[in-house]
């Protein structure tokens, strides 16, 4: 089949009243994870040809201001909210129902890169690849799925969204942002040096839950374009305030050996340039979809969305996929496993994208099945599944 021919098959399975604005939205925001992992996810390998993590943001501080653009996971929530508040109110079935289809959607693909990791663990063993490669892979296969259990969490608060978004529309999401901002004052403000270590672990359910609500709050028509003004503009002030007064980290992401960080937990930082992101969103909303009535620009958004999990799940296999060969065969391999601390590193990095992208592709090919409805899994296969996927995860946290 010709490209033109997959393109008019595309167009003509998508039904009228598709909201191709909100899909490409999420697929611009999930195609900036892995652009983002591939960028600050540098290698180097040690005298027993071992790979370990490093990342170029500790050498190449310039870079930190790629990572408002690169870190879209407030459009992400956004969207995320916009869709489960439209899908729980056009359920067939009770809410239960409704949000075990939900989970069941996000979890197959979860045990599926989980399970077949324990595989490639225990293979990588015996066939003598370094204990401390393997951990590696390991830290970086996991460090995506951490955004799944959040999302799950959030989505299971649905219910209680659209109800706080009836009620009280965008505003619902300002507590949210209030009990950040308290927790960021007690954390690094006067009380910091005696408040104890957990409390910023208090910031990941609001953080993240305050674009998933305004997401919410759109879809029942409550946040319109006055609100998105206000979150565009209230949000970049803040954005620049945080900065220039209080001297939070300019990197959205974390940096080795910083004492604070933006996004583990989310500071205020990440929600200032969520209502950003957010407003922005809101306002474009209609240009984006006349844009995506193009099939052509159109046919990429609706691949990239039916295999929204896989993406999320296996990009950092794809760069595994070029890297430990590489380490294990050649070494130091420029923009690859070398040393993330020059300009030139960077230069040849983004070399080597369309490669981990291709990669990325094949793997989808493959992994997608995870995503679907496991009908044709006996039991013992899912329980199979199931033991290798906490095998891998107990390896992971570093208990095997």
């Amino acid at each position: 089949m010709t490209l033109a021919a997959q393109i008019g098959r595309i167009e003509e399975r998508t039904p009228p009243h598709r909201d191709r604005a909100i899909d490409g939205l999420r697929a611009l925001a999930l195609l900036a994870v892995p652009a983002g992992h591939w960028l600050v996810g540098g290698f180097t390998v040690d005298t027993q040809g071992a790979l370990h993590n490093a990342s170029p943001l500790s050498a190449l501080g310039f870079l930190a201001p790629a990572s408002w653009v690169l870190q879209m996971l407030g459009v992400f929530f956004l969207v995320g909210g916009y869709a489960s508040a439209l899908s729980y109110r056009r359920r067939t079935g009770s809410a239960g129902e409704w949000l075990r289809d939900r989970m069941a959607r996000l979890g197959r693909p979860v045990l599926g890169v989980t399970a077949v990791w324990a595989v490639l663990i225990a293979l990588g063993r015996v066939r003598g690849v370094p204990e401390d490669t393997l951990r590696t892979a390991a830290t970086l296969v996991v460090q995506p799925l951490w955004f799944v259990g959040v999302y799950a969490v959030v989505t299971a608060l649905t219910p209680w969204c659209v109800r706080m978004a009836r009620a009280v529309g965008g505003w619902a999401a300002l507590p949210l942002l209030a009990s950040v901002a308290v927790v960021d004052f007690l954390r690094y403000g006067p009380p910091g040096p005696d408040m104890p270590g957990w409390l910023s672990l208090l910031n990941v359910l609001p953080g993240w839950l305050f674009a998933y609500q305004l997401g919410v709050a759109w879809a029942e028509r409550r946040l319109g374009r006055r609100a998105a003004w206000a979150l565009l503009v209230g949000g970049g002030l803040l954005f620049a305030v945080l900065l220039a007064l209080f001297h939070y980290p300019a990197s959205m992401v974390g940096v080795p050996g910083e004492a604070r960080t933006n996004s583990h937990p989310p500071s205020l930082l990440v929600l200032a340039l969520a209502a950003v992101q957010s407003g922005a969103a809101v306002l474009l909303h209609d240009r984006i979809g006349a844009l995506l009535r193009r099939p052509a620009l159109w046919a990429p958004v609706a691949v990239v969305n039916l295999s929204a999990m896989t993406v999320l799940c296996w990009h950092q296999t794809a760069m595994l996929a070029a890297a430990v060969p590489a380490s294990l065969t050649v070494g130091a391999v420029p923009g690859l496993t070398t040393a993330p601390d020059t300009v030139g590193w960077l230069v040849v990095r983004l070399a080597w994208l369309p490669l981990f992208a291709g990669l990325l592709v094949l793997t989808t090919r493959y992994a997608r099945r995870f995503e679907a409805p496991w009908t044709g899994a006996t039991r013992s296969r899912r329980a199979a599944a199931g033991v290798l996927a906490a095998g891998f995860a107990v390896f992971a946290l570093g208990l095997a």
